[in-house]
């Protein structure tokens, strides 16, 4: 399995934008089909984000579509998660997580038992 390191969060004001990203060790990034959760104390972790491993294609959540973007860098081994038009509920930690050759409709259905999962990067955002 790969090792996964989040980074980029931050406190930012409603409306502006910051970029996650998420660091891959190992040299199997390639296969897999990465995701961005998010969870908010006292509330289920919520899926975000998904790519396909070949980059081919992606999936978002209702709250983010049209505002957030997910790409994946194999030559870096990286997985980025740009979120533009920030709002107060956006405020969360983010976690990265991955699977080799996952469809990546599965994804959203994916918990801490399957994959594996970073440790968080905090994002706040102030009104």
């Amino acid at each position: 399995q790969v090792q996964l390191v989040e980074s980029g969060g931050g406190l930012v004001q409603a409306g502006d934008s910051l970029r996650l990203s998420c660091a891959a060790s190992g040299d199997t990034f390639k296969t897999y089909t990465m995701g961005w959760f998010r969870q908010v104390p006292g509330k289920e972790r919520e899926f975000v984000a998904a790519i396909k491993w070949t980059g081919s294609s992606s999936l978002y959540s209702d709250s983010v579509k049209g505002r957030f973007t997910i790409s994946k860098d194999n030559a870096k081994n990286t997985v980025y998660l740009q979120m533009n038009s920030l709002k107060p509920e956006d405020t969360a930690v983010y976690f990265c997580m991955g699977d080799p050759y996952a469809l990546v409709d599965l994804i959203p259905t994916m918990n801490g038992d399957f994959g594996s999962w970073g440790q968080g990067t905090q994002v706040t955002v102030s009104s």
